[in-house]
């Protein structure tokens, strides 16, 4: 009678209570809320480390990313986490405010993104501009609802999407973008070859075998390693971009899938 009793409990244990602990352990914080210590960054014109201008910033708990301490022209950056990944699944909360700077390009206005599958920041040259990788590109609507958020960006790659090669460096996804000032989730799931995005537990776009593209002219500069044309991507490093706009980012999350 007590086997039965104890297996029954485990069962239900198993299927309730435990698989949700379990889980929940199986996420990793990326980003403290206190500091950038587990963090690198790379700024266009800058050597790795040498974040100019205070652009990455931890502050209330968030990390901002701001210029009131330079004038932006082309100074895009990346803050990079120090450790590769291969399969899993990233969330990320962001949140677009304040205006955007002038000297910057007008494609660039609330306008940000994840990097994943990307070179590290020690590789990148100082004039590079974008790191050779994948994109979750983000944006806030202009007003006039035309903008779509969680779209792909493929610098210095190339992605599958409906079987067959993406010719254009932008997909946009099904969703629209929401407005300035207002905090949404992104994930992006990656197992093996596929990608799924998803926004605010949306999936808005699927996508997969993500490979160097040798014949980009997106990223100029890029060392040799990294324009191996059809090189497969099945791992890589995870940054938050810094695109002229001001934004924030937290709950800054990750689960490593088998």
């Amino acid at each position: 009678m007590f086997k039965t009793v104890f297996f029954i409990f485990t069962m239900i244990c198993g299927l309730f209570g435990c698989v949700t602990q379990s889980e929940s352990e199986q996420w990793m914080t990326l980003f403290n809320g206190k500091d950038l210590d587990d963090w690198v960054v790379k700024i266009n014109h800058h050597e790795t480390g040498n974040n100019y201008g205070n652009t990455f910033r931890v502050e209330d708990g968030l990390l901002k990313v701001r210029y009131d301490q330079y004038d932006f022209v082309d100074e895009f950056g990346h803050i990079f986490y120090k450790t590769p990944f291969k399969n899993f699944h990233l969330r990320v909360d962001y949140r677009f405010s304040g205006q955007f700077e002038k000297g910057g390009p007008d494609h660039a206005i609330l306008n940000s993104g994840v990097m994943f599958h990307s070179q590290s920041a020690a590789s990148i040259h100082q004039h590079q501009d974008w790191p050779v990788s994948v994109e979750m590109q983000l944006l806030a609507d202009l007003g006039d609802g035309k903008r779509m958020t969680g779209n792909m960006c493929s610098p210095g790659t190339n992605i599958v999407f409906e079987g067959e090669i993406y010719p254009e460096h932008c997909l946009s996804s099904t969703h629209p973008a929401l407005g300035k000032d207002q905090w949404v989730r992104a994930e992006l799931v990656v197992e093996g070859d596929s990608v799924t995005q998803l926004i605010n537990g949306q999936i808005v776009l699927l996508y997969s075998h993500p490979t160097i593209d040798g014949n980009d002219r997106i990223v100029k500069g890029q060392r040799q390693e990294f324009q191996v044309d059809g090189q497969v991507l099945t791992s890589g490093y995870i940054a938050l971009q810094s695109e002229g706009q001001p934004i924030e980012f937290k709950n800054v999350q990750i689960k490593e899938l088998e």
